[in-house]
């Protein structure tokens, strides 16, 4: 009997004859059509998990029908790594189903619970896989492992990934498939989906830190014939293959995977939602303002100007105008000389006209102290004796300039209250934003009716599913 004949989780394969000594090259593109299904099916058994989490937190049971689905999405994965980046062991293509194929050279079962521990679910997926999880992000292909030294990054393929390509190369140069590759590359990918299950919560026992390779289990209800044998000559009698050949159909997985998808698209607006209405309550300061951090911008021109504030009122509801959603501005600077500062903002063709051959910088981010420098001299007149500003301010210490939104094309600037270059303040920008508990509400709003409408389709489909199981 294999060591691993004990374990609820049976992985086995059958390496083909046969293999073509270059398809091996195209594989991965090949098989796309299945990466984008079961990138939906793996957002389903994201969302699924959680339900099996409380049910279990509270029952003790894993439910049924989820179970089915998220082992057939396991053993969907494993047929596609088998035929792609997990193996490159079959050039048979893989089949679109969660269901056990008899006649397909790789098979996975998982063992149904009948209970689970409730208090281990807690901690099991995390705390007590953590060793595992080390290790699987070293073995599974397409995992990379990154290290940095001062600005120049090296990555190395997971350990699997690595194994693979290697047995792609003896393939190509020698016809064959290196035998003791194959076992090797069975038991680290058994390793891997040991520990998918338990982590999973699929099982309590716990993945053993054993390399068990080879094709075969011993004492599996999977029978793999050996190398060579004919296909369809291998056997299954899983009781959860049969289930889940016969439960889940098209109508069910495709209910599964918008739900999983709807529920994803819910997640976006919640966290949107959500970060906005955080915004709303903490981020205000004591005049209403939600302002950004202060920043420090240095330099050696003769100004600081933001540019590009294009402000254009189209037809249309009021309350989709720039005034309505942002209300009131705000830009807070104070220079750190402790010297004069100028703060005005104005059209900007007419502060254009002003800094024509003056030296100036261009803020590209007030977020980013990253300058654009235009080469000039000493502007004509200071600042302040000009007439272009639509609202300004000057003065030591810290200085606030609020603007009401208007159309049209606007800049801001700073500068030294006497026009000399060397400009060096710290700065911080703020805006009343009246609708952002509103845009926040419906965010979470749409959020919520999503995750409903989301939940209810993966339900319907386990629904469906454990029907059609009942009725067979």
């Amino acid at each position: 009997m294999a060591v691993g004949a004990n374990y609820p989780v049976k992985v086995e394969a059958r390496l083909d004859p046969q293999l073509s000594r270059w398809l091996w090259l195209f594989k991965w593109l090949l098989a796309i059509p299945h990466y984008i299904v079961l990138a939906f099916l793996w957002i389903g058994v994201a969302v699924l998990s959680v339900v099996a989490f409380f049910a279990i937190l509270l029952t003790g049971h894993y439910p049924r029908p989820i179970f089915e689905f998220n082992v057939g999405v396991f053993r969907w994965s494993w047929r596609v790594a088998y035929y792609a980046h997990g193996a490159l062991a079959t050039d048979r293509y893989p089949p679109f189903t969660l269901a056990e194929v008899p006649d397909y050279p790789a098979h996975l079962e998982i063992s149904y619970p009948e209970r689970l521990s409730r208090g281990l679910v807690l901690i099991k997926w995390w705390l007590l896989a953590l060793p595992h999880l080390l290790i699987v992000g070293v073995l599974i292909g397409g995992t990379w492992v990154a290290w940095q030294s001062d600005n120049i990054r090296w990555s190395a393929p997971g350990l699997i990934g690595l194994l693979v390509f290697f047995a792609g190369v003896a393939l190509a140069f020698t016809g064959r498939y290196p035998r003791g590759l194959f076992d090797l590359i069975l038991g680290l990918n058994r390793w891997v989906l040991r520990v998918g299950a338990y982590v999973g919560l699929m099982t309590d026992e716990y993945p053993p830190f054993r390399l068990d390779m080879g094709g075969d289990e011993g004492g599996s209800t999977l029978t793999v014939p050996p190398g060579g044998s004919a296909p369809g000559s291998a056997t299954v009698s899983s009781a959860t293959s049969t289930a889940a050949a016969r439960g889940f159909g098209t109508g069910s997985i495709i209910a599964v995977i918008a739900g999983g998808l709807m529920s994803l698209m819910a997640l976006g607006f919640l966290a949107a939602g959500g970060l906005l209405l955080w915004a709303d309550q903490t981020q205000r300061d004591s005049a209403g303002f939600v302002v950004t951090p202060v920043e420090r911008f240095e330099a050696e021109t003769h100004a600081l100007v933001a540019e590009d504030i294009d402000i254009r009122v189209d037809e249309g509801p009021r309350w989709l105008y720039p005034s309505a959603i942002l209300g009131d501005t705000r830009l807070r600077v104070t220079s750190n000389e402790g010297s004069e500062v100028f703060v005005g903002i104005g059209r900007a063709d007419a502060v254009a006209r002003y800094l024509d051959g003056v030296g100036y910088s261009t803020l590209t981010d007030l977020n980013d102290d990253t300058l654009i420098t235009h080469e000039g001299g000493a502007p004509l007149n200071p600042p302040g004796q000009e007439s272009i500003w639509a609202e300004s301010t000057e003065g030591t210490g810290t200085q606030i300039l609020n603007w009401t939104p208007r159309e049209g094309a606007w800049t801001a600037l700073m500068m030294n209250a006497d026009g000399s270059p060397g400009v060096d303040v710290r700065a911080g920008v703020g805006a009343e934003l009246p609708s952002l508990p509103w845009i926040a509400g419906g965010l979470l709003v749409i959020g919520g009716v999503l995750m409903l409408v989301g939940v209810g389709l993966i339900g319907g489909g386990v629904f469906r599913a454990s029907r059609r199981e009942n009725n067979s």
